[in-house]
C-alpha cells in the first residue's frame, strides 16, 4: 500500500472519524446492513461519495468482527474516455480493485424526452444487480447520504404531494435474493466534501449526456454552465442551505418525521399498495 493510501485511509478512521467513520457504522448496525457471510457489491460510479463507501467498506472488512467478501463494480455506460480515465486513476490511487463492464444506456436514453434521468437511474439499477449477481454477490451498496435522504423527502411532498424517503435498505424486486444497501445514510455531504478536499482528491462529477447538453445550451444563452441548479434536486439543496441557517436541528427532523409517522392524525396513506383513508375507521 503506497502512503498516499494509507494516508487517506487513516484520515477516514482519525479526521473524520466523528463524522465520518462513527455515522457509517451507525449505518450499518442501525440498519443491520450487514450479516456474516455476505457477498456486497459496492457500486462505483465515479463520484465522491461511492469513493469513500469503496474506501469505508475496505475498512470495516479488514478492521470489523464480521467476515463478508467486497467486490467493487463499475458500469461505464458510455462515458468519455477522459471520464473513464479519471475512474480507473483514482481507483489505483485508492487501492480499489474495481470491475468495470461497459453498457450503451447513455445512447438508449439520449433521445428520450420524458424523465431521461429516471430511466437512466433505473436501467443502471439493472445492470448493476445482473452483474453483481454473476460474482455471486447477494447485496449492492450505493453511496447515498444523508443529504439525498432528506432531500428525496422533501421532493416527495413538493413536487411528488407523498411522503416517502429512501430507504436504508430494500430487497429486490426483479433479482430474487437480492438486496440494496446505503451505508452512508448518516454521512452528511458537506463531511464527504471535507474528506475529499482535505485528501486533495479530484472524482467525476456528472458525466451525463442529459446534463452536460443543459450545461451547453445554458451557456450559450449566457446563464452560465452550472449545470446542477436545472436539477429539483439542486433546488432542495438550497431550501436545506436556508434551513440550517434558522435552526442546525431542521435536516435532522425532516429524517426523523418518517421515523415517527402518526397514523391516527394523517389523512391517509398507502400500505403494500392498498390506499386507505381516515374515515374507514372514523
Amino acid at each position: 500500500m503506497t502512503d498516499r493510501c494509507r494516508q487517506i485511509e487513516r484520515s477516514i478512521i482519525k479526521d473524520f472519524r466523528k463524522t465520518i467513520w462513527k455515522p457509517f457504522i451507525r449505518g450499518l448496525n442501525e440498519y443491520q446492513m450487514l450479516q456474516p457471510g455476505d457477498k456486497v457489491a459496492v457500486c462505483i460510479s465515479g463520484g465522491k461519495d461511492s469513493m469513500l463507501l469503496a474506501k469505508c467498506m475496505q475498512e470495516i472488512l479488514r478492521h470489523g468482527k464480521m467476515e463478508f467478501g467486497l467486490s467493487f463494480l463499475v458500469m461505464d455506460p458510455g462515458y468519455h474516455p477522459a471520464n473513464r480515465q479519471l475512474i480507473e486513476e483514482n481507483a489505483r490511487l485508492l487501492e480499489v480493485p474495481v470491475h468495470i463492464f461497459s453498457s450503451d444506456i447513455f445512447n438508449t436514453v439520449a433521445e428520450v424526452e420524458q424523465s431521461p434521468c429516471y430511466l437512466c437511474a433505473r436501467m443502471r439499477r439493472g445492470y448493476l444487480y445482473a452483474h453483481a449477481k454473476e460474482l455471486g454477490c447477494n447485496k449492492i451498496a450505493l453511496g447515498h447520504h444523508f443529504d439525498d435522504v432528506i432531500e428525496t423527502i422533501l421532493m416527495s411532498m413538493l413536487y411528488g404531494a407523498q411522503v416517502n424517503t429512501m430507504m436504508p435498505k430494500l430487497h429486490s424486486t426483479n433479482f430474487s435474493g437480492m438486496e440494496l444497501i446505503r451505508p452512508l445514510y448518516f454521512v452528511k455531504e458537506e463531511d464527504i466534501l471535507r474528506w475529499k478536499e482535505v485528501n486533495g482528491l479530484r472524482f467525476l462529477q456528472c458525466a451525463c449526456r442529459f446534463t452536460e447538453k443543459i450545461a451547453k445550451e445554458r451557456e450559450e444563452a449566457g446563464a452560465g454552465g452550472d449545470i446542477v441548479k436545472t436539477s429539483k434536486r439542486q433546488e432542495m439543496k438550497e431550501l436545506i442551505r436556508q434551513f440550517r441557517t434558522i435552526s442546525p436541528h431542521i435536516e435532522t427532523n425532516i429524517l426523523k418525521s418518517v421515523e415517527n409517522v402518526n397514523l391516527d392524525a394523517c389523512l391517509g396513506y398507502v400500505q403494500r399498495g392498498v390506499r386507505h383513508h381516515f374515515l374507514e375507521e372514523y
